[in-house]
């Protein structure tokens, strides 16, 4: 084939393959079997292997990912990219449409959207072409995720007309799929993602485009950022030109003449909302009208012509099937509920921790009992209530037992203590648990280790403690159950870097008694390598800012182990480091950022960034991230679903920001 040929060719393919995608992944009304379309989409990698200059940005063949990225790089966005107040109840919406109404008028008409729960992006057309998507960021300045929105079908690489425009959309995972991505993780040993918007962003932050093309994510545009020379003139007709444009919009949204409208319509989809393929947490309420939102204007991070009506945390009945018993790495004893699954907040439930003894009582709760479960935060299962109208007569009191149930030890409470507690240190339970948390995220981030996969390594009794973790072979790891080639690869590769992790991260793994990561990251600031901290007294411990008299105790106890010594000597043998390579503390003295010095307190559920994230900049920046309020707190940072840390700031009359405000203080 000539060159002439090829190039109309591969315009009919491009034309061909855009069709299909669109009618498979937005309208859900595919006209062919997938085997032809991958037929098609062969036939035009093939023929463009064979002229590459006829590849082009938008071809259905640049969806399958690119090159591996070094890093994402940050990006203005054209127009502010806002974030929106929130309704509760339905006072909330008739003070919102009050407002509305004293700025803009009495006549005001409404479009109500459904929340998607996922993460915001925004979307850039030239010319028809879509040449950069960006996250969301502070609002301003986001991260540029091209090579991974490509990836997600129902995001068109050309638009029908060659229109020039920035929109806004939320990516998100299908229940189904992220159903499917939890399974596969649990079947490889590792950790699962706690819900869909969790994973959908995950997977927009890789730096692979493989792995976010292999997680079937999916998107609805919900707006142009700039209508410009569109003609437009409301929301509601700027959705039809994204539909007619080829977007990917949500048909569940309605036009509405009043709040009394608004109100019925949230009211419906409160009822309704469990049986979407998605998740939602909410209703988006615009005002229709773009001249009248212009008159309504914005406050610095939120427009006033638009709110969110956030969902009450969605409360199941299911029966509590009985309560099992779990072994923590510091010996603490665990009750968790084994519950008849149930859907919550777009998951399926099967366990809630119970926390300890005194609840149980505190809530009355017996085997066999009926109760209502919901996820605190949208995220964590817990037992809200028992039903005891329900009782039969044939549920059963649960007591916790004397002796430990993994190595059957006497159990104790220790002063000040609610939890039972084994102090037997030999528990493999302990060891166990101890071996999971060494290769944790937060720890030394072993990916592929995960609970199942170092429970059997501990099983098949070839780890012992951490050291052995060095130790495995390619031959050892072949003969576990659902480990192939590429995984014993791939986790080998992993244990080998973690060799090179910094020293907090270390002796956060090692499980040291009272010291959490942010101690781990002091004591390897000061002391710089473990062999100077291993021979710290306890004065020259306590010296040091926010290291206490038990803290200080609990290292010295735990370095003058002979055991602990020995572990110390295998890890330098298999060459993982010693020393403290991170980041040099900020002296409060020599910085100007408005955290130095400050103890901070993080609360809610943050957005843009994980806690760690905001955790780790923070202190950067010099100052220290406490994990309860008091009168020494100087600023609270409060997410979503604040609780009591926000109530105790106010009333103390502490300086309280949102997410908003940090990351600005961050981006300074």
């Amino acid at each position: 084939m000539d060159l002439e040929k090829a190039e109309s060719r591969v315009k009919e393919l491009h034309n061909l393959l855009n069709q299909y995608n669109y009618e498979y992944h937005v309208l859900d009304q595919p006209s062919v079997p997938d085997a032809e379309y991958d037929q098609l989409l062969r036939e035009l990698v093939e023929l463009e292997t064979e002229f590459p200059e006829l590849k082009t940005a938008d071809s259905p063949s640049q969806r399958v990912g690119g090159a591996i990225l070094d890093m994402f790089e940050k990006v203005q966005h054209r127009t502010q990219m806002l974030s929106l107040g929130n309704a509760f109840n339905e006072q909330d919406l008739r003070d919102f449409d009050r407002r509305v109404r004293q700025i803009a008028g009495e006549d005001i008409a409404y479009v109500c959207e459904l929340k998607i729960d996922g993460l915001a992006v925004s979307l850039l057309y030239e010319d028809g072409l879509f040449i950069r998507g960006a996250t969301r960021g502070d609002g301003m300045t986001g991260e540029d995720i091209t090579a991974n929105l490509r990836t997600v079908r129902s995001i068109p690489l050309r638009l029908n007309e060659p229109v020039t425009l920035e929109v806004r959309g939320e990516v998100f995972m299908p229940k189904r799929s992220f159903e499917a991505l939890n399974q596969a993780r649990e079947e490889r040993g590792e950790e699962l993602f706690a819900n869909p918007r969790n994973a959908a962003a995950g997977s927009l932050r890789q730096l692979d485009p493989r792995i976010a093309k292999s997680r079937n994510l999916d998107i609805f545009v919900y707006g142009i950022a700039d209508v410009g020379e569109t003609g437009v003139v409301s929301h509601s007709e700027g959705l039809d030109l994204l539909d007619r444009l080829g977007f990917k919009t949500n048909k569940e949204r309605k036009r509405c003449a009043n709040i009394d409208e608004v109100i019925q319509f949230v009211e419906g989809w409160v009822e309704r909302r469990p049986n979407l393929p998605y998740d939602i947490d909410g209703i988006v309420i615009k005002v229709d009208s773009l001249e009248q939102q212009e008159r309504l204007g914005t406050t610095a991070k939120s427009p006033r012509w638009a709110t969110a009506y956030k969902f009450p945390a969605e409360e199941v009945v299911t029966v509590l099937k009985r309560i099992d018993l779990r072994v923590g790495r510091t010996g603490v004893l665990t009750p968790t509920a084994i519950l008849e699954p149930v859907r919550v907040a777009g998951t399926t439930v099967q366990r809630a921790t119970l926390h300890n003894e005194d609840l149980i009582r505190e809530k009355d709760i017996k085997i066999g009992d009926h109760v209502v479960v919901k996820k605190a935060g949208d995220i964590i299962p817990e037992v809200v209530n028992v039903l005891a109208d329900r009782r039969t007569g044939e549920e059963q009191d649960f007591k916790m037992p004397d002796n430990c149930p993994e190595c059957n030890s006497e159990l104790v409470r220790l002063d000040g203590e609610v939890a039972l507690r084994c102090i037997n240190p030999k528990c493999p339970a302990q060891i166990r648990e101890g071996l999971i948390h060494f290769v944790s995220r937060n720890a030394m981030n072993i990916d592929g280790l995960g609970e199942r996969v170092v429970s059997q390594l501990f099983a098949e009794e070839l780890i012992h403690d951490v050291a052995d973790l060095y130790k495995l072979t390619r031959d050892q790891l072949l003969e576990l159950e659902r480990m192939g080639e590429k995984s014993v690869d791939n986790l080998l590769n992993a244990i080998e870097a973690s060799k090179r992790n910094s020293l907090e991260r270390l002796l956060f793994g090692l499980g040291i008694r009272h010291v959490g990561s942010k101690a781990a990251k002091t004591l390897a600031q000061e002391f710089e390598t473990i062999d100077r901290l291993a021979a710290a007294s306890r004065e020259e411990l306590t010296a040091i800012n926010e290291i206490g008299e038990k803290m200080a105790d609990a290292v010295v106890t735990y370095f003058g182990l002979e055991e602990v010594r020995e572990l110390i000597n295998e890890l330098k043998e298999a060459g993982v480091n010693l020393v403290y390579t991170g980041p040099k503390p900020v002296a409060a003295s020599q910085s100007d950022s408005v955290f130095a010095g400050k103890t901070v307190v993080l609360t809610g559920k943050l957005e843009q960034l994980s806690r760690n994230e905001a955790k780790e900049k923070i202190e950067a920046l010099g100052g220290n991230v406490a994990g309860s309020v008091s009168k020494k707190t100087d600023l609270v940072i409060a997410g979503e679903d604040a609780g009591s840390k926000l109530a105790k700031a106010q009333e103390l009359g502490i300086t309280v920001w949102d997410e908003e405000k940090l990351i600005e203080e961050l981006n300074k």
